[in-house]
């Protein structure tokens, strides 16, 4: 390894390369743009992936929304479509009775009319658990979520968004510890939360306790859905199969009646897209190595010539006691010079062009690609790869520098 650090050894690289100069920027610009490729897909698949976990980080996303809805076939008696009803019996049946699952949250929802003073509006209104914010984390931006005293004392409180906070209250104005009417009945605000960019299920502009949803509305042991979210080692299509096996037993449904529950498989549709993203990587790997290894071949050609052209130089090197090996080396030198240094700037390139993509496309809340970028180890791996890429071309001039014999080459015109 010493001769790496000579003075001589690296004279001899610039003025083999120098002698055209267009040639071997031209032949860089092949390894250039394959790292340059590679940078830039990699760190946008990156930008997309974190854009989709921003959308759907608040969300237990192996889970299965599942409602009831008219039957498809007549069994045991009932007739042909007759409108199925879920209960908080069934929700706790399927929380004991199918493994794999984490949380049943069943849930209530209904239209409401609000007021406040002289301010009114129509909304969405929740009736949930504290579990909710577990599976489906609400962004508070003040105070609090629903809890458990909330639920045993059937307490009028209400959690309300960003959009009821608008329309009822005046810019900048208190509004923990007030007061508003749903449907004339007073309601204490304890929290405010901020709508996502993503809505899974009905909207939600309000929540207030399970328990004084199921008692203003008279409810009883009826919901509306119920959210199930599976354990991570389980799998979610599996579990909402059993789940409606059994919701048909406990409602007495024909086992094949496939109209009478209807679902929303969550689990399943961010498979589809993370499947999406790992499929993409793979061809960002597949094309960036691929216009990586003809960027090399290019590089490989421009040195045949180069050695063609320094025949007669050979020869004499040859000739006054030069080995092969040393040969070889200097060729192989140049070879992954050429290719490392080409590399850095496709490095830096990419880096420069993550940095634009950004700027561009991954501002505000509603940014496409978020945070466009490659990790060190892409990097490294990434060099590694031209390295041995380098190496392995090089061999082919190097091997063909060799083989001149010093007396034909000394001939060499």
């Amino acid at each position: 390894m010493k001769f790496l650090f000579e003075r001589d050894t690296w004279q001899e690289v610039y003025e083999s390369l120098s002698k055209n100069k267009l040639r071997t920027i031209l032949t860089m610009v092949g390894v250039w743009w394959g790292i340059l490729l590679l940078i830039g897909l990699l760190g946008a698949a990156r930008g997309l992936e974190n854009s989709f976990n921003r959308l759907f980080g608040d969300f237990a996303t192996n889970s299965v929304f599942v409602w009831g809805q008219s039957t498809s076939k007549p069994f045991k008696g009932f007739q042909e479509g007759r409108q199925v009803q879920l209960s908080l019996t069934d929700a706790k049946k399927v929380e004991e009775n199918v493994e794999g699952i984490e949380f049943v949250v069943p849930r209530n929802q209904n239209q409401a009319q609000v007021v406040r003073n002289f301010l009114s509006g129509s909304f969405s209104l929740n009736g949930d658990y504290p579990l909710l914010d577990q599976v489906q984390k609400k962004k508070l931006v003040h105070g609090r979520f629903i809890n458990q005293n909330d639920i045993d004392n059937n307490r009028k409180v209400v959690v309300i968004s960003e959009e009821v906070y608008k329309q009822l209250f005046e810019k900048d104005a208190e509004m923990i510890g007030e007061y508003i009417q749903i449907n004339d009945m007073n309601f204490k605000v304890v929290g405010m939360f901020q709508n996502g960019n993503v809505n899974m299920g009905p909207t939600s502009d309000m929540h207030i306790p399970f328990t004084t949803f199921q008692q203003i509305y008279n409810l009883g042991d009826r919901i509306g859905w119920m959210m199930i979210t599976g354990k991570p080692e389980y799998d979610i299509a599996q579990i909402e199969q059993d789940a409606k096996l059994l919701l048909r037993n406990l409602n007495r449904i024909h086992p094949e009646d496939n109209r009478a529950f209807g679902s929303f498989n969550l689990g399943k549709e961010f498979k589809k897209v993370t499947g999406f993203l790992v499929g993409m990587q793979f061809l960002t790997w597949f094309v960036g190595i691929a216009t990586l290894i003809a960027g090399v071949f290019a590089i490989g050609n421009i040195l045949l010539i180069t050695v063609k052209e320094r025949t007669k130089e050979i020869g004499v090197r040859r000739a006054l006691g030069a080995t092969p090996f040393e040969i070889k080396r200097q060729v192989l030198v140049e070879a992954v010079f050429l290719t490392i240094f080409s590399g850095l700037l496709g490095i830096i390139s990419g880096g420069l062009l993550l940095m634009l993509i950004d700027a561009f496309f991954g501002q505000g809340e509603e940014a496409v690609i978020v945070n466009a970028s490659v990790s060190i180890t892409v990097v490294f791996i990434a060099l590694i790869i031209l390295v041995i890429l380098g190496t392995l071309i090089g061999l082919i001039p190097a091997f063909k520098a060799t083989s001149i014999k010093p007396i034909e080459a000394l001939r060499e015109e």
